[in-house]
């Protein structure tokens, strides 16, 4: 998330999966904090500065920003406002690097973000640096009531920044994939291997199920209320499409069959020429896609990456089936019964981004996280490849808009059964 995403989260008490270790509370946020920004910095490393400034589009940010915005936020949210005798890094730095907080003040205009080339990068890393040392000594220093008072705070940040490691690698992709010389991220890196395995479709039957977050551990605003609604009968498709599958798609004219798509969908496709996924192009009769790894032949067995809610939706139609409801493939997911829901691709769902019924914002600022962007995006569930360690649960809602493409995005099929 962001997000464009890019999420408030409720302020529950501290989940275990990041505050985990035995010890005092004060160690726990210390290592817990740490190592979230130690993992920005190893995604950041292969980085020269050039690469860390360039903005591909405006839906994409340069990785020096994601650097500089995730030190903002405990910068502004936690040492400003719970650090007695704080002093900020630099005055301008609230103004350049607040994404979308209107409560918390002005701020640069998202899609001119890579015309910042002050402050540099070093200067950025001086600033995580500041931010940092100031952050252990507030969690060694403070009481114990503080800090269990902001500990619920710090998670939502953590969970922030990884949410911004996410987003540093579908960036830098998007921007190596304009280079001429298709540069590599990592030049070792390899496609997670896929899962295929048991009886093609999984059943749902018909019932009441209970969807969403139901306990205290860690999650974003709009996992909960908990609610029950009716499911089925459906069946669900255990294993995600394959690159194979979508070669058969596209041989049979997908990309022009008007008949197979949502009519924004078409014109988006017409517009933008789209003749496969993003990053894929025909090299001497073969398809090759960009990766982080720079261009590589699209292996059939594969998930198919980098396609459009649009895209997955005329699929679906070609198929004969449908995408499964967030609800559906929660049901499924929970129950362990869907291959590779986590780690590979997110997964299109038919459902709109919308609130829970009983959903409340957070107050203050924090409560923009989420809240404000509860319309004309779709639900994506599951995680990627690029989503950071601990950071993937059943009830997480991924959104974007239907016509994103340069996110790690795939599909599964739903069918309805009968």
């Amino acid at each position: 998330m962001t997000k464009p995403t890019s999420a408030a989260a409720t302020l529950s008490t501290p989940s275990p999966s990041l505050f985990s270790n035995p010890g005092t509370l004060a160690q726990d946020l210390v290592e817990a904090y740490l190592a979230v920004r130690n993992e920005t910095e190893r995604r950041a490393a292969p980085l020269s500065a050039e690469d860390q400034l360039i903005q591909s589009m405006p839906d994409a940010s340069p990785a020096k920003w994601h650097r500089a915005h995730t030190t903002w936020f405990f910068e502004q949210f936690l040492l400003s406002e719970h650090c007695p005798g704080y002093r900020a890094f630099h005055p301008d730095y609230a103004f350049l690097f607040n994404s979308y907080y209107v409560s918390a003040g002005p701020r640069h205009a998202r899609h001119r973000r890579g015309d910042l080339t002050r402050p540099c990068a070093d200067e950025i890393t001086a600033y995580r640096r500041y931010v940092d040392a100031a952050v252990t000594e507030f969690f060694q220093s403070a009481s114990e009531e503080v800090l269990n008072r902001i500990a619920p705070l710090v998670e939502v940040g953590l969970n922030h920044e990884q949410q911004h490691q996410e987003l540093m690698l579908t960036d830098i992709l998007h921007a190596f994939a304009q280079n001429p010389i298709l540069p590599a991220y990592e030049p070792d890196w390899q496609f997670p291997a896929s899962a295929r395995s048991g009886e093609e479709w999984v059943t749902l039957n018909e019932g009441i199920y209970t969807i969403g977050h139901s306990d205290d551990s860690f999650h974003f605003d709009n996992e909960k209320p908990a609610h029950r609604a009716l499911v089925g009968p459906v069946k669900l498709a255990r294993n995600l499409i394959t690159n194979a599958e979508w070669l058969a798609f596209m041989q049979d004219g997908g990309y022009s069959n008007a008949a197979l798509w949502l009519m924004d969908g078409f014109a988006a496709a017409s517009k933008e020429a789209w003749q496969a996924p993003l990053y894929w192009r025909e090299i001497d009769g073969q398809w090759h896609v960009m990766t982080l790894a720079g261009l590589k032949p699209v292996d059939p067995a594969a998930p198919v990456c980098h396609v459009s809610y649009y895209e997955a939706d005329a699929f679906a139609r070609w198929s004969g089936k449908h995408l499964p409801t967030e609800m559906e493939w929660e049901i499924a997911a929970r129950a362990g019964q869907l291959n590779d829901a986590f780690g590979i691709v997110w997964q299109w769902t038919r459902s709109a981004y919308s609130p829970y019924p009983g959903y409340r914002a957070a107050e203050g600022a924090l409560g923009e996280y989420n809240g404000k962007f509860m319309v004309n995006q779709l639900v994506l569930r599951g995680s990627s490849l690029a989503t950071p360690a601990r950071h993937s649960r059943t009830t997480y809602r991924n959104f974007f808009y239907p016509q994103h493409r340069w996110q790690f995005s795939g599909l599964r099929l739903a069918d309805y059964a009968v």
